[in-house]
């Protein structure tokens, strides 16, 4: 295969985000976190189903599907010599630039360049690519800089050709015309491991018939962006120098010099520990040693990127301070807020005082937390729910990226300390629209008492009234419509209303009360969690024994006798989502991908993709319930995490 260093529009767009990146992409000594990110891979998956729908609306044309540089682009000029075409990943060059379009419309000397995106595009919106100041969205920028980098090169290519260029996403307003679509887009893996979709042969011209992508005209907005001025190496350059001067140095393999700020915080470029101790690479590191000339001692410090929710981390930097041990108070000027609890500023001081004094210990208002507990009513119920959007729905009248909500899990803490495991629900059977009958379930669960309900951040928050929409605006509700609905206004809070029985919010608890230096910053119960554990000796007595999932202990409906706390050698409290048990043990490769990469399910990404694949009737009874009990212990532990934060708590409050 043909190995040019050529400026693809993938390269381009890493090259506009942080130029130097280009020197780490695609060298095997710089591993990508983004390839280990669950719900990137989930994105991704709708990504290649959506592509395959826009294919089917435009029926007919040739796939150019060799991988060679030159096979492709010889491919691609044998074709657009006809007088009418589509193409499918045809494939241009101009100079060291390379480009494959994902469908090309060619009728006599007009080319439509249509790029397939699996966003989100809301038709009822005039100029929602435009700021006020007339400026191109931040929102949008990634994906229109894709489209003029595209038609840069189809012109330089084909010069005699008028260019149209047109996204086609998601419609967010446009109702799916059948059930089953999504199911006939199956996400597939070649010999090379390389992902594909199958369209399967029940596809029928009513499931196109009303098509839920649009194609949107972009000319104007690539116009701006093909007018406009650009920093290149600190020197303002055209579109066409920033390409050039990207491209350049892709070429040569040069590194351009790093320039780092607050959006290093976000750098796919890193290591793991383990990574590290094998000897790969760190592209983050290397930056900011060349930048700062720091030692790899210098970043077992804490720096600025950590800071939470700080919107001063490109000032902080540009003037020096880069570590948190850097700032002084008036850096973060903190001031009080007009409720209980720390402020945002507050907490931020906080977090530089923790570490400026050196103080590992976590912070907690008891003062503060008493006075939230003592509001609370008993018993205590804790949720958390697994959910989906899809780009393709899954069922008829169903809108590209509704909410689904298709498993809850439920405990329960009593006055008198006692916990179980009270309830949960999965609902993933191919076909069925899952949210009314989980909502229907969780009412129930719910009404037996006046108990105070928690939720860890918005999200079951936020997906209630996504089903509390749905409820509304059904042509065909269920006959308990209003029912539910007053049952989520009772226990939701929105722009509109606030609940009776509102949920309580755990995170905004952490947020206001609680602070452990060993979260970095992060409020995340994936870091509280861990942090929480390795400070609590209450937790870590109790739960360093097999008392989960017994019936004297605390009941559980997925697992028995279970341990929680387990030690590191290094004496640190292991996380205890690395806990959770593969979900095949002896799994053929196939089973293993129909769940995820590694056969295990830590993530909410993975959680969403593996529903997406129990939607398929592929699937054997046997994987079907493997699948649905390595969900049910994922879920469960999410609320159990909730319930250890709280034990936590009302434990240091003695």
């Amino acid at each position: 295969m043909n190995k040019s260093r050529y400026l693809t529009k993938t390269r381009y767009k890493l090259g506009i985000d942080c130029p130097t990146k280009l020197f780490y992409a695609g060298k095997q000594e710089y591993p990508d976190q983004r390839d280990e990110d669950t719900f990137l891979a989930a994105l991704a998956e709708g990504g290649f189903q959506v592509g395959e729908l826009a294919r089917q609306y435009y029926k007919g044309g040739i796939t150019i599907d060799s991988l060679d540089y030159d096979e492709a682009l010889t491919m691609t000029k044998d074709l657009m010599k006809r007088d009418k075409i589509i193409m499918y990943e045809p494939a241009f060059r101009y100079e060291d630039l390379f480009i494959r379009i994902d469908i090309l419309v060619k009728d006599g000397n007009d080319l439509r360049l249509i790029e397939v995106k699996s966003k989100s595009y809301d038709s009822t919106e005039d100029n929602s690519f435009l700021k006020k100041n007339g400026e191109i969205s931040s929102g949008w920028e990634p994906y229109l800089h894709d489209v003029a980098f595209q038609k840069y090169v189809l012109e330089k290519a084909c010069p005699s050709y008028t260019v149209r260029s047109y996204l086609m996403m998601a419609d967010k307003n446009a109702p799916c015309p059948t059930d089953g679509l999504n199911q006939k887009f199956r996400i597939t893996k070649d010999s090379t491991n390389r992902k594909g979709v199958m369209v399967s042969s029940t596809l029928t011209d009513e499931d196109l018939g009303r098509r839920i992508l649009i194609e949107v005209p972009v000319d104007y907005y690539v116009h701006i962006i093909h007018q406009g001025t650009y920093d290149a190496g600190g020197s303002e350059v055209s579109f066409a120098g920033l390409i050039n001067y990207l491209s350049s140095h892709y070429e040569k393999d040069m590194k351009i010099q790093p320039e780092i700020g607050a959006r290093c915080g976000g750098c796919e470029f890193r290591c793991t520990p383990d990574q590290e101790a094998a000897g790969l690479k760190s592209g983050f590191k290397e930056c900011w040693k060349e930048v700062l000339k720091w030692k790899d001692s210098d970043f077992d410090e804490p720096s600025v990127l950590e800071l939470w929710r700080s919107r001063r981390k490109d000032a902080y930097i540009s003037s020096g301070r880069i570590k948190l041990k850097d700032l002084e108070q008036h850096d973060v000027d903190p001031v009080p807020g007009s409720t209980m609890g720390l402020s945002a500023s507050e907490r931020q001081w906080l977090q530089v005082e923790k570490v400026k004094n050196n103080d590992a210990s976590s912070y907690f208002d008891k003062v503060g937390m008493k006075a939230e507990m003592d509001t609370w009513t008993y018993p205590l119920h804790h949720i958390d729910f697994e959910t989906s959007m899809v780009a393709i729905p899954f069922n008829k009248g169903r809108k590209p990226y509704e909410g689904i909500i298709f498993q809850f899990s439920h405990h329960l803490i009593k006055e008198d300390g006692t916990i179980e495991h009270a309830g949960q629900y999965l609902i993933a059977v191919p076909g069925v629209f899952p949210n009314y009958d989980t909502v229907r379930e969780l009412k129930r669960q719910l009404e037996q008492d006046n108990g105070t309900i928690f939720r860890y951040a918005t999200h079951e928050n936020t997906y209630l009234v996504f089903v509390y929409n749905q409820l509304l605006d059904d042509p065909n509700p269920p006959a308990d419509r209003d029912e539910l609905c007053e049952f989520i206004r009772t226990i939701t809070t929105s722009r509109q209303w606030h609940g009776t029985r509102s949920m309580v919010d755990l995170c905004e608890l952490v947020k206001k009360y609680y602070y452990d230096p060993a979260t970095h910053g992060s409020n995340s119960i994936k870091k509280v969690l861990p942090a929480i554990l390795n400070s609590s000796s209450h937790l870590q007595g109790k739960y360093s024994k097999p008392v989960y999932g017994t019936e004297s202990r605390i009941k559980s409906l997925n697992f028995t006798d279970w341990t929680w706390v387990r030690f590191n050698e290094d004496g640190t409290v292991k996380d205890p989502y690395d806990l959770l048990p593969p979900v095949f043990d002896k799994a053929t490769d196939a089973s293993i991908e129909l769940i995820s990469d590694d056969g295990e399910l830590k993530e909410g990404g993975a959680a969403m993709i593996a529903y997406c694949r129990m939607q398929f009737s592929e699937m054997s009874d046997l994987e079907r319930d493997r699948l649905k009990a390595a969900l049910l212990k994922y879920c469960e532990l999410d609320t159990f995490a909730m319930v250890m934060i709280y034990e936590a708590w009302r434990e240091m409050l003695k």
